[in-house]
């Protein structure tokens, strides 16, 4: 059975900035959270039958700023009117059935790739449902990363290893070089001055991995970078220990849960979302044969 891994702060983050201002009659903000019961009604169409797990961010990751103290130091505080409705997202997946996962210390992106593998290696296949290209190094044929919808295409896509060649013009064990050559700033991770990602998938191409860029440095193209590298050296392997998912965290695969829906009814009429009620009674009826 396949298993379908949510990255929960990715989607309710696309959630949250693709909805209007919308709210109860009491003023909590409800926008992300209608678009968040879409997106789980959406994708547990996709790829069925499957198992579901939501990963979620707790605290700071602890590997990433012993490495890097100013790791994802340059975001700024979430809006209030998001964090608010967190809670109420996670709260969702547990009634859904869909195993939110969260660990104090630990990025739920780690936790989410110890998952992944840890589904392939029982023999199945993961899905990881998220638009965070570093997911992309973990794509092979028992795990495949879906795309969240995108002004050219309005629905979600999947991305195997293929389609990560396309996409990024390196194999997907290459992402985590790939990446540490230009740098993320949505991490706060800086790249080789002036490195952009056909320079980097072109000496991916030439040589292979960071190591042999580093070792080849005075052969690079064009010139102007042999010293970059040279100097850059410690940058390049700080980064490509930040870019590598660990996938070795003790995690448990996630286990098939029917959605409460007495609960999931409750929850909807509480936050005075009448016509996700449905949206509902037809993923009830398609998914479980159950009339609701």
């Amino acid at each position: 059975m396949n298993a379908l891994l949510i990255d929960g702060y990715n989607l309710g983050f696309r959630c949250f900035y693709a909805m209007p201002d919308l709210t109860r009659t009491d003023g909590f903000p409800t926008g992300a959270l209608h678009a968040f019961f879409n997106s789980l009604i959406k994708l547990s169409g996709e790829h069925t039958p499957h198992t579901t797990a939501v990963f979620f961010d707790k605290g700071g990751s602890a590997r990433h700023l012993k490495i890097h103290p100013d790791y994802k130091a340059n975001r700024r505080e979430a809006p209030d009117k998001f964090k608010s409705q967190i809670p109420s997202m996670k709260y969702l997946c547990e009634i859904f059935g869909f195993n939110p996962t969260e660990r104090e210390g630990i990025e739920a992106d780690d936790l989410l790739a110890s998952t992944a593998v840890k589904v392939k290696e029982s023999g199945n296949t993961a899905i990881i449902a998220s638009a965070d290209k570093d997911f992309a190094q973990l794509v092979c044929p028992n795990i495949k990363q879906m795309l969240p919808p995108n002004p050219k295409n309005k629905e979600w896509t999947t991305l195997d290893s293929i389609g990560v060649k396309t996409k990024f013009g390196v194999s997907p064990t290459q992402i985590p070089d790939y990446l540490a050559l230009i740098g993320d700033a949505v991490d706060n991770i800086e790249g080789i001055a002036g490195v952009g990602p056909k320079t980097a998938a072109k000496w991916l191409k030439d040589y292979g991995d960071i190591e042999t860029i580093i070792r080849r440095f005075d052969w690079i193209k064009p010139d102007k970078f042999r010293t970059l590298i040279k100097e850059g050296e410690s940058l390049l392997r700080r980064n490509l220990e930040l870019i590598t998912l660990d996938t070795t965290l003790d995690v448990e695969i996630p286990q098939q849960i029917t959605p409460n829906f007495d609960d999931i009814i409750a929850f909807l009429e509480e936050m005075e979302m009448k016509k996700s009620l449905n949206t509902l009674r037809k993923f009830a009826k398609e998914q479980y044969e159950v009339d609701i």
